[in-house]
């Protein structure tokens, strides 16, 4: 659809042409009464006295004649109302088959041949949605995720590049360096990928993981330039799976890389804070690479806890350690309270209870008298346990 309109140029009517087919070309009821003279002024004002005659002149070019022909003979029909009818209600409505419902492994199956069509668009493509799908599921649940968040990178993967359909060839396969503008045409590709699946609710959560898969933890990627917490787990094996996958194929202006250079580069994009480490060795562990060995620390703490641990230790706030090590606020709390390990203090002493709290115990007879403790006082020999576990700001 994209390409259509970039080729055809500011005038609509020849994209129009192409849109409309399945609404009024072939139909055999009569034409809705609608004042054929509005169809002819706009004819008239578009192309002049000769109306729709010069339009079927100007789209014999770049169509099917007979189609042509066809719109022109039923012009009004065609463009009657369209700029009011929502074309994804009116294709629903008009095809009951559409109203099926997919099951999890229909889905599925139906997202990745889908997602092979897409990869069809460039040659150096083919197959890659697929091969990342497999790569960013089989990562994200190494990582002990539920099998939920599984299914959702596994169908975010294969839908990831149906933003690709917005951008000409002309840039994919450009074997020179990109222009300006040439990149900001790139830079949308996720964003139309988002657009693209906003309307299914089914499909309106995936879209939202893949609009991340170029965003990069310290801001410098796009369309929007997240960065840190506003990144999810999902998005970042994904993101990771999809650059080492891109790493492994050519590209007009490159060769592909080796496994091992494609390792050796991953890891640099995570040591320079622009992929998350995590998934990055999660990704090359399943991938076949050699990865180290998680090492835990005192009391089974991990290195990462152990840095949420050291930070606040220092006096840092939930904020500060979130800010330092990339995570959220609430990670950087959940971490220092279930990391603390817990303190065992030793039992107070028996209080012997007071000769007030006897019943042989009588208020002495003369007044003068006083007795050796106020009556609200406290005994505080003995301080209370310090608390753990204190939310911290």
């Amino acid at each position: 659809m994209f390409e259509v309109g970039e080729r055809v140029g500011p005038e609509p009517v020849e994209l129009r042409a192409q849109l409309a087919q399945p609404v009024g070309v072939g139909a055999v009821d009569p034409p809705r009464p609608i004042g054929a003279s509005a169809g002819r002024e706009r004819g008239s004002d578009r192309y002049g006295p000769d109306g729709w005659g010069t339009a079927r002149s100007k789209l014999a070019c770049p169509f099917d004649p007979n189609l042509v022909e066809l719109l022109c003979a039923d012009a009004e029909k065609v463009f009657y109302d369209l700029d009011d009818t929502e074309s994804w209600d009116a294709v629903l409505d008009a095809e009951p088959a559409l109203s099926y419902v997919l099951s999890p492994a229909e889905c599925d199956e139906a997202l990745a041949a889908i997602s092979r069509f897409v990869d069809l668009k460039s040659p150096y493509t083919i197959g890659d949605s697929t091969a990342v799908a497999d790569l960013a599921s089989d990562a994200v649940a190494a990582l002990g995720a539920p099998e939920h968040e599984v299914a959702t990178v596994r169908r975010s993967a294969l839908i990831a590049r149906f933003g690709y359909l917005g951008v000409s060839n002309a840039i994919w396969d450009k074997p020179r360096p990109l222009s300006a503008s040439e990149w900001e045409r790139v830079r949308l590709y996720p964003y139309l990928t988002e657009r693209m699946l906003q309307r299914p609710p089914a499909l309106a959560p995936f879209g939202q993981v893949a609009v991340r898969v170029r965003e990069q933890l310290d801001g410098s990627g796009y369309p929007r330039g997240l960065s840190g917490a506003s990144i999810t787990r999902p998005a970042r094996v994904l993101a990771a799976a999809d650059v080492y996958q891109a790493m492994l194929e050519p590209r007009p202006h490159r060769s592909p890389r080796t496994r091992d250079e494609a390792g050796a580069e991953l890891r640099g994009e995570a040591r320079s804070g622009r992929l998350d480490g995590e998934a990055v060795e999660a990704v090359l562990g399943v991938a076949g690479h050699r990865v180290a060995r998680r090492i835990d620390g005192p009391a089974g703490l991990t290195r990462r806890e152990i840095e949420v641990l050291r930070l606040i230790a220092r006096g840092a706030t939930n904020k500060d350690v979130a800010a330092r090590l990339v995570i959220s606020p609430k990670t950087a709390g959940t971490t220092s309270n279930t990391s603390t390990p817990s303190l065992e203090y030793p039992a107070a002493p028996k209080q012997v209870s007071s000769p007030r709290n006897t019943a042989s115990y009588r208020r002495p007879s003369t007044t003068s008298a006083k007795p050796s403790r106020p009556p609200d006082a406290v005994d505080r020999s003995v301080a209370p346990p310090l608390g753990l576990g204190v939310k911290r700001e």
